[in-house]
């Protein structure tokens, strides 16, 4: 008999999901070209067709990966040198990131076309980042790791800088890029370190013959983490977060906000799931250090910020150490963090989409000033902010008190009451600048420019999700919903049983 073909050892359902989202993003640009020449259609024709290509292939691929998430099922596309893995713990990840794609795709129909800067593009890149956050959080080895994150990387850095007629969304790109290439040589340098000291280049095999007494293997390992680190806006490493936030379109900014940071929080869960020793202590120690300042350093600066975006930027500094915490408590906070990371997305998407839908006329809405008197006239909108910086804060029957309640749970059992002290204290602190957007909304006059007066379908559809699961998962958190056909969507247990397969 004839040896095996090799690629009788490839398992095709492992890749599905990136596979389907990359041929989406491919069958926007050839669309595009088509749609160009037809001058009988008008410009927001045009990008509905390329929103709805891009809609149909998320929704396949989020389809592909609920089933094998419900399945139990766990695929490595070759079992001869397992790069990509696809169980349930990636299956759960790459649930969150694709949803966070296809309300973005929603959010950025109207939004591009108020900015005059309604490309096809826009929808490709997009596609293509999600792409590589999909790799990313299959990735089971450290080269996977690296080629997700430049594949999610790359795209984002033009997303950043794609109002070009802007000087703040240039500069937003370019630091961006500049900071984002310097961090990614440090990762690729750490991971050269890990390989010579290891031998191995596969998660497992690097924690399981990581040599703790060995300087090179630490440096290694402290430089992996950085990388990952500025991925997830995480201080010290999160100064270009506040100038990338307020510079990029919103859109962009709400995308880059909860995928990437959801994407690179799997893939360092990837790296830190397994409870193998001595690795797992020695990361464990560097992860605190991050958590701690990056809960005092985001939440006191968020403190004097004028600009909501900016606010939110350094919120999303505070809200890595946050994840962090969970990280210190060892395996029994990894569910929490998958928890965490779903009830982010829907905060902090839903902040972002109603700054979206405020833009009129190539103008953001973005100055705590531009909030002011919105109740008298976009009540609705000032309700809907409300409800998402109050889950952002943690309030309770908002999906950010159950998150943090776990968060902050699974570190007092784990003995880490200092970590959880902190936590709580500047989760206080954060009241008061997610707070003083409702005081300028509810309680002082309009300004003398006013905000947009429509609400184009889609962005209600985004505000309309993001408010349903910020209160049903506020509610409940382990199912029973009031409605049939989510009555049975236990996210919280969900996201428990995907850390799980991490071990």
């Amino acid at each position: 008999m004839s040896p095996a073909s090799p690629a009788m050892n490839l398992d095709f359902s492992a890749i599905a999901p990136v596979a389907i989202v990359a041929m989406g993003a491919m069958a926007v640009l050839v669309l595009e070209v088509f749609l160009a020449r037809m001058r009988s259609l008008s410009e927001f024709h045009v990008s509905v067709a390329l929103a709805l290509v891009a809609t149909l292939a998320l929704v396949l691929a989020l389809g592909t990966a609920g089933q094998a998430f419900l399945q139990g099922t766990s695929s490595v596309f070759n079992a001869d040198n397992p790069m990509l893995r696809l169980d349930r713990f990636s299956a759960f990840a790459t649930v969150v990131v694709g949803i966070g794609a296809l309300l973005s795709v929603w959010m950025s129909m109207q939004y591009l076309i108020e900015l005059r800067i309604n490309h096809g593009e826009h929808y490709a890149l997009l596609l293509i980042s999600t792409a590589g956050m999909m790799v990313l959080v299959a990735a089971v080895d450290i080269l996977t790791v690296f080629l997700g994150l430049e594949i999610l990387s790359l795209p984002i850095y033009v997303l950043a800088g794609f109002d070009r007629r802007k000087t703040t969304s240039n500069e937003a790109a370019m630091k961006y890029f500049l900071v984002g290439t310097f961090a990614t040589a440090l990762l690729l340098y750490g991971t050269a370190l890990l390989y010579g000291t290891t031998g191995e280049t596969g998660l497992d095999g690097i924690r399981a013959a990581f040599p703790s007494d060995n300087p090179l293997a630490l440096a290694g390992l402290g430089l992996v983490v950085v990388g990952l680190a500025f991925k997830v806006s995480a201080a010290p490493f999160h100064q270009w977060t506040p100038d990338v936030y307020e510079g990029a379109p919103t859109s962009v900014t709400g995308f880059m906000s909860v995928t990437v940071k959801a994407a690179a929080f799997a893939a360092l869960l990837r790296f830190a799931g397994g409870d193998v020793e001595p690795a797992a202590e020695n990361l464990g120690r560097i992860l605190w250090g991050i958590a701690l300042l990056s809960m005092v350093l985001g939440n006191i600066t968020a403190v004097v910020q004028d600009n909501v975006k900016r606010m939110l930027a350094w919120s999303a500094v505070a809200h890595a150490g946050y994840v962090l915490v969970g990280f210190t408590a060892g395996a029994p906070g990894h569910g929490a963090v998958l928890f965490y990371l779903a009830a982010y997305l829907f905060a902090n998407l839903g902040a972002f989409a109603v700054i979206v839908a405020l833009a009129d006329r190539g103008r953001d809405q973005d100055r705590i000033e531009s909030f002011a008197g919105l109740a008298r006239r976009r009540p609705g909108m000032a309700a809907l902010m409300t409800l998402f910086l109050l889950s952002l804060a943690g309030l309770p029957g908002t999906v950010g008190f159950i998150a943090k309640f776990q968060i902050f749970s699974v570190a007092v059992r784990a003995e880490e009451l200092s970590l959880a002290i902190v936590a709580v204290l500047t989760t206080v602190v954060s009241f008061y600048y997610y707070l003083r957007v409702p005081v300028w909304m509810y309680m002082r006059d309009p300004g003398e420019t006013p905000p947009r007066a429509g609400l184009d379908t889609p962005e209600a559809a985004v505000l309309s999700a993001c408010a349903i699961a910020v209160l049903l998962l506020g509610f409940f958190p382990n199912g029973g919903f009031p409605v049939p056909v989510l009555q049975d969507a236990t996210v919280l247990a969900w996201a428990h049983e995907a850390a799980a397969a991490l071990r």
